[in-house]
This record gives structure tokens, sequence and C-alpha cells, in this order.
């Protein structure tokens, strides 16, 4: 008599490897367009816009912060 929650053994097979950069490329792109409220081709758009800034040289780069910070008593 067999118990009936033992089942019979099977092989399982292994998923592919998916490079993890792309799955967490695709995370972040889920996230971006759950906060955003977005389509992911805004989501898309908004990284494509956001990467020509960052690779676009100007003379005059507007920074937010200074690169460094130096506490006075």
């Amino acid at each position: 008599m067999r118990l009936p929650w033992r089942k019979k053994a099977r092989l399982i097979e292994p998923k592919p490897m998916v490079c993890l950069n792309f799955q967490e490329l695709q995370t972040a792109k889920e996230i971006l367009a759950e906060v955003f409220h977005a389509r992911p081709s805004d989501v898309e758009e908004m990284i494509q816009r956001r990467l020509e800034e960052k690779n676009s040289p100007t003379e005059c780069e507007d920074v937010l912060w200074p690169s460094m910070f130096c506490l006075v008593d």
C-alpha cells in the first residue's frame, strides 16, 4: 500500500540560465512602471533619455550636490 502523499519520483528539468543583469533590468522596469503609473514603452523611453543625458558631453554641468562634504564644528 502506498501512502497518498508519496508520489513517484520524477526528474526535474533545470531552467535555462537567464542573464542576471537582464533579469534585474526587467524587474527595475516593472517597478518603475508601477511607481510612475506608466506603460512599459514609457519606462523604456525614460531609461533611454536618462542614458542619453548621462552620455552626452556638456560644457557646464549642473551639479545638484557637491562631490565632497565637510563637517565643520
